[in-house]
């Protein structure tokens, strides 16, 4: 999952976007052809799981075979055939945010968008941050206000640390205060060797991932007080690696040691910086990154023998935005992989 372009003095565009935000799509399709052009010439097809995968939610959740399909960069939530599972019907909010204000990278879709809807349902106002997914975002805004919350879009690139002080600033302007961070937006491209990641495309990941990351807390900082929260999605791979997600591991990584690094830093401050670790969760992210026959296979290597939907990773970040749910935890990385250890 998974998650730019109001920066300053970026020239809009005649399609609605801007020069910045189209470029940094135009770059991650070309890194994507580049690696499918290379999948195309190779046979075989990886082992399919699926078989007794573990219901364990509050309703039924999709197990493998996955649908085989294949996004094209970014990746809209709207273009996949099995939706994923966001609202969290069971899921009961009880004021755990009330009055708090959040701005959510990567908030359009995927994880970004279960965590925005289980936010408002706290009682929480939230700002998305996102490249250039409109209508899904628009779907975000829809499912927030439907929980009697408001919602603000904010289209941009994440890696322009200027856009990054201007999604702050038109969050406070907005609703006046800024009380948590999700840094939650990533870009990732699988290789099946290290010599397949060029500069450029190494840059592409490090620089979204990880300097937007960087940007957006450096922005938020200002605002956050005693009692505020930062929360950045890290992943099993970070913590496990991947043998064909390279540049991607190495960047999640990055992030986990800058969140424990932010968290002895703000502690001081009374601002609590934690992580969510994620395992194989079924957003756009993947089926914009895997081809189709692998796909079918997401998420059976778990112990649970399934990816996880998005609504069984969000409570995790309320749970961590929440004085009164975690108010003594700062610098964990919370692992949500599926699988024991």
């Amino acid at each position: 999952m998974h998650d730019f372009g109001k920066g300053a003095k970026v020239s809009k565009t005649d399609k609605g976007g801007t020069a910045q935000t189209q470029d940094t799509e135009a770059k991650q399709r070309q890194i994507q052809d580049q690696q499918d052009s290379r999948d195309a010439g190779k046979s075989g097809e990886k082992k399919q799981g699926g078989q007794g995968a573990a219901q364990t939610g509050a309703r039924p959740h999709p197990e493998p075979p996955m649908p085989a399909q294949h996004l094209e960069k970014p990746g809209h939530e709207k273009d996949l055939r099995l939706a994923p599972q966001f609202q969290a019907p069971a899921y009961r909010g009880s004021g755990k945010l009330e009055g708090k204000v959040a701005l959510i990278t990567g908030g359009d879709s995927g994880i970004g968008r279960a965590v925005a809807v289980l936010f408002a349902r706290e009682g929480a106002d939230v700002a998305i941050v996102y490249l250039s997914e409109h209508e899904d975002a628009e779907e975000t805004r829809r499912c927030v206000e439907a929980e009697g919350r408001r919602c603000t879009l904010i289209p941009g690139d994440v890696k322009d640390a200027g856009f990054c002080a201007e999604a702050v600033n038109q969050t406070v302007k907005e609703y006046g205060h800024l009380d948590i961070l999700v840094n939650n937006a990533a870009f990732q491209e699988h290789a099946d060797t290290l010599l397949d990641i060029d500069e450029a495309r190494f840059d592409e990941t490090m620089r979204t991932n990880v300097y937007g990351y960087f940007h957006m807390a450096r922005a938020a900082l200002p605002q956050l007080k005693e009692g505020d929260a930062i929360i950045n999605t890290g992943s099993v791979t970070g913590l496990k690696g991947n043998a064909h997600l390279l540049d991607y591991s190495t960047t999640k990584g990055a992030i986990h040691a800058f969140t424990m690094s932010l968290a002895g830093n703000l502690a001081k401050k009374g601002i609590r910086v934690n992580a969510v670790a994620p395992g194989p969760v079924w957003t756009p992210l993947n089926p914009a990154d895997q081809a189709p026959e692998q796909l079918k296979s997401f998420g059976s290597q778990t112990a649970l023998g399934r990816p996880a939907q998005p609504e069984e990773i969000a409570p995790a970040y309320v749970f961590l935005a929440s004085a009164a749910c975690s108010s003594y935890i700062t610098g964990i990385v919370l692992p949500i992989t599926g699988s024991p250890g």
